[in-house]
């Protein structure tokens, strides 16, 4: 599958037998005390893409032992989850959400960590689904079934980067460094968390900037690049 699919594409296939739809909602709410995570499964019940399931970020696809907030799960443990909601070797998956398709755009990045690449971004998420007037399913997502299937896991461990290779990257500036937080928290200005600024060395893409704010489509592939690091021949870290 490509990377984006549109609303047009998936309507046109949605009820597909091996389609399986996402939500993967998240709302943040900065308090004085720092970022407050909202599970978007209300938002889901109010109104959500006929047949899609929903993908709790807050509970099922994280390491819930952890004190620290969306640590990723050992691979075996994301991908059990991801098979109790329909996902298996040979699925397509579409995942989506209403802000800003970043939480949608996490649970694709986490697939392709444990092998599985046949997953795309709505674009635009929820918000242009709605815009076009397309069908909405209200209530509660359907229990959970017996898995239709198992998840071939092939983990890419270099997907992640690990405080100590990030410590060596600022030190040597052998590879990129991109902070995808809000300006205003990068520079300081703001502080959700434990101590204000960002990482030595890095530079501020905002995830939010790669997206039209009105459309909530993705940007044009040439503008995008146009943001990033002219490196392309160095590795990239992201935060």
């Amino acid at each position: 599958m490509d990377s984006l699919i549109s609303t047009t594409e998936l309507a046109e296939v949605l009820g597909d037998g091996d389609l399986v739809v996402l939500d993967c909602t998240i709302f943040l709410h900065l308090t004085d005390r720092g970022y407050r995570s909202e599970s978007g499964r209300d938002n889901y019940e109010a109104g959500h893409i006929p047949g899609a399931g929903f993908a709790d970020l807050n509970s099922d696809l994280v390491d819930a032992t952890s004190s620290l907030r969306y640590v990723v799960p050992t691979p075996e443990h994301f991908a059990a989850a991801m098979e109790r909601l329909g996902v298996h070797d040979g699925a397509r998956v579409v995942l989506y959400d209403d802000n800003q398709s970043m939480w949608a755009a996490r649970v694709w990045w986490m697939l392709r960590w444990i092998g599985f690449d046949r997953a795309a971004l709505l674009d635009g998420g929820l918000k242009a689904w709605k815009s076009e007037g397309r069908p909405l399913h209200v209530g509660p997502a359907s229990p959970t079934s017996a898995p239709a299937g198992s998840i071939t896991i092939e983990a890419r461990p270099e997907l992640i980067a690990d405080r100590h290779e990030v410590a060596a990257i600022v030190e040597s500036g052998a590879a990129c460094l991109v902070d995808a937080l809000p300006a205003a928290v990068y520079r300081g200005d703001v502080q959700p968390y434990a101590r204000p600024g960002h990482i030595p060395t890095a530079v501020n893409v905002p995830a939010s900037s790669m997206v039209d704010r009105d459309s909530g489509l993705f940007r044009p592939v040439e503008e995008i690049r146009r943001m990033l690091p002219e490196r392309p021949e160095a590795r990239t870290v992201v935060y």
